[in-house]
């Protein structure tokens, strides 16, 4: 019996439903599912240029999961391009992020989302700071 999947960290929902073929002669009825999990993958590594470490870091997942997590979106990506396939966006497991940290130089309360995807205190910009428990 396999384990029980874990929820994913995110730290928002796309601002998007789906995406559709543009101009294509013929336009298949399929679509593709591609999870918030697997969109907030791509988002990080291709968006904002993190490695595989620091988005993990983001997610809550071990570089080896969001490897794994990022292939998969990768694929769906490319196979709804190459058949011409509507992509919609669908939750999956997630869980969204309200992390808190406390900087321990500057005594600040910051979330993930003000990290905008540095391990940097928006404050004072050190990386002295611990996880504040939920």
């Amino acid at each position: 019996m396999p384990r029980r999947r874990h929820r994913r960290k995110i730290l928002e929902a796309p601002m998007f439903k789906g995406y559709k073929p543009y101009g294509a002669n013929e336009i298949s009825e399929d679509n593709v599912e591609l999870f918030y999990e697997e969109y907030e993958a791509v988002k990080l590594a291709d968006y904002h240029l993190l490695n595989h470490e620091e988005a993990g870091f983001y997610m809550g997942v071990s570089r080896a999961t969001f490897a794994r997590i990022y292939e998969n979106a990768r694929r769906k990506i490319a196979h709804a391009m190459v058949e011409a396939k509507e992509i919609k966006a669908v939750p999956g497991n997630v869980i969204f992020d309200k992390t808190s940290y406390l900087c321990n130089d500057c005594n600040n309360r910051f979330t993930t989302k003000d990290l905008q995807y540095k391990r940097f205190c928006p404050t004072c910009s050190s990386d002295n700071f611990n996880v504040i428990q939920k």
